[in-house]
C-alpha cells in the first residue's frame, strides 16, 4: 500500500491548536504499517472521553472542546482517522473501506491504547465508525453521546441532501476541504480556520480518503457494510448504558436521525435528549461550549456503578 505523510510544518501555528501530537503504528491490513495520530489530553488516570471526527475534517475540529472537557477533570482522546489530519494517507481510493476504518481504529483504541470506561462522542463518520466499535466491545463504553450522525444499513433511502453530497464528492473536479467544512457550519469560519482544515492535504493526491468516504455510506441493501451494520444494530438494541442525542437544528443531512437511536436503544430511554439551536453539521464549530457542557453534565449525571 502506497502511503503519503503530511509534513509536520503544515501543522505549525494553527489557530487555537496547541496540542502535542501522539503517534502509533498499526497494520495497514495489506502487509504494511500505517502511522496514526491522536491527541491525548488531561489526566491519564481519568476515564477517557473519545471524540471521533468525520468527513472531511480532522481532530482540529475538537480544538475548542478539548480544553473545556479537560477542565472538568476528564482525559480526552481524539484520533485522526486514516487518510485525515496527521495520520498517514493511502493513495488509492480502493485502499479505503468501511471495514478497514473500523479495524484501524479498533487496533489503535482497543489493542494499543486499551481504552475502557469510555464516554464516546461521535459526529458524522465518527459515529458510523465509533458505533461499530461500541457494538464490537460494548463493555468498554460507559455512555454514548451522538450528534449529527447515524448508523445506516442501506435499507432506507438516504436524504436528498446526502445524495447530492455523495454525487458532488465523486464528480467535482475540485474538492476544497476547508470550504466544504465551512459550508457545513451554521456560522462562518475565518480564513485561518479554513486554512487549518486544508493543512493535512498538500495536494489532491492526499485527498483520496476524503473523496471516497461519502461513497462508503451504505445506501442500499447490497452495500458491503449492510450485514455488519445490521449486526451492530443488534448489539445497540440491547445497549442499556446511557445514550444521549444532541443533534443540531441546522443540519439538513442528519435531521431526524436522533429519533432512530431514541426509539431503538434501551439506554436512550429517559435521557435528556436535546436539539442544539444554531448547530449546523459541524456542531463542534458552531456550538462547542454547549456541546462540551452537555457532555460534562451527562457524565456527572450518569455515574456507572
Amino acid at each position: 500500500m502506497k502511503v503519503l505523510r503530511t509534513p509536520d510544518e503544515r501543522f505549525d501555528n494553527l489557530p487555537e491548536y496547541n496540542f502535542a501530537p501522539n503517534y502509533a503504528e498499526i497494520s495497514d491490513l495489506d502487509g504494511g504499517k500505517l502511522r496514526v495520530h491522536y491527541l491525548d489530553e488531561g489526566p491519564r488516570d481519568a476515564n477517557p472521553i473519545l471524540l471521533m471526527h468525520g468527513e472531511p475534517s480532522w481532530c482540529f475540529l475538537y480544538r475548542k472542546m478539548i480544553p473545556l472537557l479537560v477542565a472538568a477533570g476528564h482525559r480526552v482522546v481524539a484520533p485522526d482517522l486514516v487518510g485525515f489530519g496527521r495520520s498517514d494517507k493511502p493513495t488509492q481510493k480502493s485502499d479505503y473501506t468501511y471495514a478497514r476504518h473500523v479495524s484501524w481504529m479498533s487496533e489503535l483504541l482497543f489493542d494499543q491504547m486499551s481504552l475502557r470506561h469510555t464516554t464516546f462522542f461521535g459526529q458524522d463518520w465518527g459515529g458510523l465508525i465509533g458505533l461499530r466499535l461500541v457494538a464490537a466491545a460494548p463493555e468498554r463504553f460507559d455512555r454514548l453521546v451522538l450528534s449529527n450522525t447515524g448508523l445506516p444499513t442501506g435499507d432506507r433511502k438516504p436524504s436528498d441532501a446526502f445524495m447530492a453530497w455523495q454525487h458532488f464528492s465523486q464528480t467535482s473536479k475540485s474538492f476544497p476541504i476547508g470550504k466544504i467544512v465551512n459550508g457545513g457550519c451554521a456560522t462562518k469560519l475565518s480564513a485561518d480556520v479554513i486554512a487549518a482544515y486544508n493543512a493535512p492535504f498538500v495536494d489532491d493526491t492526499f485527498k483520496e480518503g476524503a473523496r471516497i468516504f461519502p461513497s462508503l455510506v451504505p445506501t442500499a441493501p447490497t452495500d458491503p457494510a449492510h450485514n455488519d451494520n445490521n449486526i451492530a444494530w443488534g448489539v445497540l438494541t440491547k445497549f442499556e448504558r446511557p445514550l444521549l442525542c444532541a443533534f443540531g437544528d441546522s443540519d439538513p443531512v442528519t435531521t431526524g436521525g436522533d429519533a432512530v437511536f431514541m426509539r431503538n436503544v434501551p439506554g436512550a430511554t429517559g435521557q435528556p435528549h436535546t436539539t442544539v439551536v444554531g448547530g449546523g453539521h459541524f456542531i463542534q464549530e458552531d456550538k462547542h461550549a454547549e456541546i462540551s457542557a452537555i457532555i460534562n453534565t451527562f457524565i456527572a449525571a450518569t455515574p456507572i456503578k
